[in-house]
């Protein structure tokens, strides 16, 4: 007989495979559709008898990975009104007590599902965590500027799923007193501003930033000239009331196409100095300071201690942009008559190229340049986020992942480190981007760190102090590493990504 719990909007009924069991598509919130796809989001209607929950739900207003990415990211997009839904895997629905995490699954803020087999909570329930992972809303329903809605939808979706899981988790075997939040990308800079957010507070005991950051908030007047924009595109009044009225794939058309535009011409005049900083380059829809959920630059309200009690862990990939640069053409298209051109858009002192360069004997302008993007996007602010949260008195670790993938020139780039966390590698989805032998005994390292750091709140290596800059580096032969890289890091250290 497949198991069957009772949670707030009724009875479901999971699926079991071997010692795992796995509830699939439980909508926790309304469905977000119509009128309701820009308004706040309501508990889920209870519905009656068992509902089958053994099969993937819907996912958010969003389309599939174009060239070149596609053939490095696995995407998921299934149309349906319940969209705003959580899967759970567990080791035992009938226990209690066990360490849980809240996967936020990344993608820009326009992409992403917790339907992606890369996000398999499988092998986190193995080794006795209950998993949930979630959807939120996406792209200009989920983030755009509105007079007539709240802003930062797809934060909200965020906070009344951790409140579901609240009320919910215990069903399941789980410990709502311990709950570990993670998320990579833009999930993971959805933990950093949850981090900040006064709604979230006692919703979490515990968070896990991967490749994220806490700088990537937007003004309000900024964000609302990307929403103006979509608007425009559809010939509508730029209001919720308007917008709902709006054929989904009409909209999602809009969304992308003013997408590219931000990303294509990224002018400060036309879009907003914070749209341009706080996209990377890649990213046209993100969070904005609202006043009430987000109150400021995450890494900033970190700072001041609205986190202070929580322990963190936060990392990258040693070669994050890599991912954005090479397989589209850019990093070989940066010669020594373009790189005035990137000075200029970035700001950047031709001396910081120098340093870069000097620690890179051999390597071409676009790789040097490439570096750097990854430590201004990622690397940077990540360490700011960690000294921030630090000097709180909340225990703080530090992680790398330097182990390069063999296809494309990528390198360690962003996302490879994926199925690692997950122990996913088996997967072809885990294929796409790490080749078909990637190293087992690396994601069982990275695996148990994450478990661990669940558990207890210790990956396994020592904290990361002012004093003591520990960094675990994950690669076929992992260790600590002090303070990786101290020149190129102090290049950007009199910048906000960074506290001192």
């Amino acid at each position: 007989m497949e198991p069957i719990v009772e949670v707030t909007g009724g009875k479901v009924r999971g699926r079991r495979t071997g010692a795992v069991t796995a509830f699939l598509g439980i909508p926790y919130a309304a469905p977000a559709v119509g009128a309701a796809r820009f308004q706040a989001p309501q508990p889920a209607p209870a519905w009656s008898g068992v509902r089958d929950a053994t099969e993937f739900g819907p996912t958010a207003l969003q389309a599939p990975y174009p060239p070149p990415f596609n053939r490095f990211l696995p995407s998921s997009v299934a149309d349906g009104p319940e969209y705003l839904n959580v899967n759970v895997w567990t080791p035992d629905p009938g226990g209690a007590g066990l360490p849980v995490m809240v996967w936020i699954p990344g993608g820009a803020f326009v992409r992403g599902a917790n339907s992606i087999p890369l996000y398999d909570g499988s092998a986190f329930a193995r080794d006795g965590v209950v998993l949930v992972g979630i959807n939120y809303r996406l792209g200009i329903a989920g983030f755009g500027v509105l007079p007539d809605a709240p802003a930062n939808l797809g934060l909200r979706d965020q906070v009344l799923a951790l409140q579901w899981v609240q009320d919910n988790v215990a069903a399941f075997g789980g410990d709502p007193g311990n709950v570990t939040i993670f998320g990579e990308s833009a999930g993971g800079m959805s933990v950093a501003t949850l981090l900040s957010a006064p709604a979230a507070r006692g919703l979490y005991a515990r968070a896990i930033m991967q490749s994220g950051n806490g700088i990537a908030v937007a003004d309000p007047d900024d964000a609302r000239k990307v929403t103006m924009a979509v608007a425009a595109e559809l010939g509508v009044a730029p209001t919720a009331e308007a917008l709902a009225t709006v054929d989904p794939a009409t909209l999602l058309a809009a969304q992308l196409a003013v997408a590219l535009a931000v990303v294509t011409v990224p002018d400060p005049a036309r879009w907003g100095a914070s749209i341009i900083r706080g996209g990377l380059g890649i990213m046209s829809y993100f969070p904005c300071i609202d006043g009430e959920l987000v109150t400021g630059v995450p890494v900033e309200v970190v700072a001041a201690g609205a986190g202070a009690t929580v322990p963190l862990m936060v990392g990258t990939t040693e070669e994050e942009y890599r991912f954005f640069t090479v397989p589209t053409g850019v990093a070989a298209a940066i010669t020594p008559e373009v790189l005035p051109h990137v000075l200029a858009r970035y700001g950047w002192d031709l001396s910081l190229v120098e340093v870069y360069a000097a620690n890179r004997p051999g390597a071409s302008l676009g790789d040097v340049v490439t570096a750097m993007l990854t430590d201004v996007a990622f690397r940077a602010p990540t360490v700011g986020l960690a000294e921030a949260q630090q000097a709180t008195g909340a225990p703080v670790h530090v992680y790398e992942f330097s182990w390069p993938t063999p296809l494309a020139d990528l390198g360690a780039c962003h996302a490879l480190e994926l199925p690692f966390v997950f122990d996913t590698l088996a997967t072809p989805e885990a294929h796409q981007l790490t080749g078909a032998n990637p190293p087992q005994a690396l994601a069982t390292e990275v695996h148990n760190a994450w478990v661990a750091f669940a558990r207890d709140g210790d990956p396994g290596w020592r904290r990361y102090t002012p004093d003591d800059r520990a960094v675990m580096t994950f690669d076929t032969e992992s260790g600590i590493v002090l303070d990786p890289r101290p020149d190129e890091l102090a290049c950007w250290r009199t910048s906000t990504t960074l506290t001192a």
